[in-house]
């Protein structure tokens, strides 16, 4: 089994280096937060995560959840843990002093965020989902229901989770049928069924927080007539104090194909008192706020994967010897060479290697964003950045997880035969990871967001704000010969997608289809051309350092050859995707439905 190490070096150099985040704290406000403070912070989230949260891993898979009259018990251990993660006070790191937090920013969480995934995908998901559930509750909140739930979900003591799906209905939410009658006392009873809950019941908190959608008898069809509610598993006094069990119910747990130590849960709701939040019918929009802090964090599962089958396959790829070199013998003391000297082995490594390090880069950048939208007093700064967000957060969830995916599939290939048996790790990992292609909304789902509402929703501009700042950044870089030249080849792909874009807008007048049909094909391209524009950022500050003479050398030069590596041999591959969305959809719908079947 790979043992997980924390890529401290390299979380620091984004943050700090990349993106001077102390500046950036700076400004907001933070001004106790240095680099000596971060540094600190990771160290001793690092320890724990490597000595206490990893070694967790298998026993996870290979125990399970185990469901048992309507109540859920987590893997050995993973109770443990949890209590350990809530007596450190890792849960208030990020969170509002109002209720209990420390108050300190978003971004700084990420990283330890990324650490907890890469080690032990499973049990991640139960502190996880809570900063959803937070973040919901505090936009949208009460003051009354504020501070009724927030202290207990800021201090872990309870978790809270997020209820969307139904049996008969999955992303169309226009069907749900779970509906809400209001109580005399302002409350409101639910009942109805949710599926493919994730930590929807558990041992390791006293309560869990649900955050329902439901519909109000009355209310208009569709999404027009979604209302979204509070529901605790145990009903909760004015004064935030524990009462009875309320009507929220384990009917069962999946047995799933990966993440096996979380539990995914059927929740039944038999009356089950609940309160309103926001305004009546406007519970997506409500939503919008969770599924928005889920989608960020489920990118950065995609850049943790990543990170997690690089280190398992470059351990292996070392240590394995296999046949000699083809440039000569590299090993002379041993029967043959390591792996790592191989073409096609260096090829799966680096494509590991670059798109865990570019993932973090575009993650720790939308990260940043997010302090400016909770922290900034400038309204047009913050305007900005929620423009940027609104773009990259669908191609962040879908392009990193499923470059993550990939990660993984390469981690099983370096092992070979060994990558296919359990002991080894590599084949959990890629089982646990393709759910992150999945929930919070499927790669075809995240495609539609960005053509269909951000890019040609917005005329264009959201994806015009974006390349300006971008085009900006390749300006800065023309003094540099090789950056230049990196430059120019992101400048090509630049002018490439505004005319895809406007080749989908043209054929979509008459035939929209064609955004469906484009859709996946045109993130995937997008995500390789933003990815890109991260490694060049990477690859200048690189270059700065190894100037200077400060710092690693060798961490430079290898953040200079992986970036260069992308360029040559991952960038190239945006052009099928090109190729697919100018050979348009006629193909893709032409045959009968009745024709599929043999």
């Amino acid at each position: 089994m790979p043992e997980y190490k924390a890529p401290l070096r390299d979380m620091q150099f984004v943050l700090q280096e990349v993106f001077d985040c102390e500046a950036h704290y700076r400004k907001l406000g933070f001004e106790d937060v240095d680099t000596d403070t971060m540094n600190a912070i990771y160290e001793e989230a690092a320890k724990f995560v490597e000595d206490v949260v990893a070694p967790l891993n298998r026993i996870g898979d290979e125990q399970g959840c185990q469901w048992n009259d309507g109540e859920v018990t987590t893997p050995d251990g993973f109770k443990e843990a949890y209590e350990q993660y809530m007596e450190a006070g890792w849960p208030t790191l990020a969170q509002s002093e109002a209720f209990g937090g420390q108050g300190l920013p978003h971004s700084l969480q990420q990283p330890i965020s990324e650490m907890i995934s890469a080690a032990n995908h499973s049990w991640s998901m139960y502190p996880g989902l809570s900063h959803g559930a937070m973040a919901t509750l505090e936009a949208h909140g009460t003051d009354a229901q504020k501070a009724r739930f927030l202290p207990a979900l800021v201090e872990g003591r309870w978790t809270g989770t997020m209820c969307l799906t139904e049996p008969h209905c999955g992303t169309d939410l226009g069907l749900l049928r779970t509906r809400a009658e209001a109580n005399d006392d302002g409350s409101y009873r639910l009942n109805g069924s949710k599926i493919f809950i994730s930590a929807g019941d558990h041992d390791l908190a006293e309560n869990i927080v649900h955050i329902v959608l439901a519909r109000i008898p009355g209310s208009p069809a569709g999404t027009k007539g979604i209302s979204l509610f509070i529901v605790p598993k145990v009903n909760v006094s004015e004064k935030g104090e524990l009462e009875e069990r309320n009507g929220v119910h384990c009917a069962s747990i999946e047995h799933k194909m990966g993440i096996k130590g979380s539990a995914t849960c059927v929740l039944n709701f038999d009356d089950a008192r609940g309160y309103l939040i926001g305004e009546v019918n406007r519970g997506l929009n409500c939503m919008f706020t969770f599924m928005n802090s889920a989608r960020l964090g489920v990118a950065l599962e995609g850049v943790a994967a990543s990170e997690a089958a690089f280190q398992g396959s470059l351990a292996y790829a070392r240590e394995r010897l296999q046949m000699r070199a083809l440039s000569g013998t590299k090993n002379p003391d041993g029967a043959a060479d390591p792996i790592i000297v191989h073409p096609d082995v260096r090829r799966m490594l680096l494509t590991q290697k670059a798109f865990a390090e570019g993932g973090r880069a575009m993650s720790a950048d939308l990260s940043l964003l997010i302090d400016i939208t909770h922290k900034s007093t400038d309204a047009d700064e913050r305007a900005r950045a929620e423009a940027k967000l609104a773009l990259l957060t669908p191609i962040a969830k879908a392009f990193l997880t499923e470059t993550g995916m990939e990660s993984t599939s390469h981690g099983v290939q370096v092992y070979g035969g060994h990558g296919f048996i359990s002991e080894w790790g590599m084949e959990q990992l890629m089982r646990d990871t393709k759910i992150s292609c999945l929930y919070e909304g499927t790669t075809g789902i995240q495609a539609l967001d960005l053509l269909g509402r951000k890019v040609l929703g917005s005329q264009g501009e959201l994806l015009k704000g974006f390349m300006l700042e971008m085009g900006s950044f390749l300006g800065d870089c023309s003094t540099d010969e090789q950056l230049a030249a990196h430059a120019a080849v992101i400048g090509q792909y630049l002018e490439e997608l505004q005319s895809l874009t406007a080749t989908i807008g043209k054929r979509a007048m008459s035939n929209p289809e064609e955004i469906g049909a484009a859709s996946v094909d045109y993130l995937m391209f997008a995500g390789y051309v933003v990815l890109a524009y991260y490694w060049l950022r990477m690859m200048a500050t690189a270059q700065q350092k190894l100037a200077e003479g400060s710092g690693d050398a060798n961490f430079y030069t290898a953040k200079l050859q992986t970036g260069a590596f992308y360029f040559d041999r991952v960038l190239p591959r945006a052009k099928s995707h090109s190729a697919c969305i100018q050979n348009g959809g006629e193909s893709m719908m032409a045959m009968a439905a009745e024709h599929f079947a043999f």
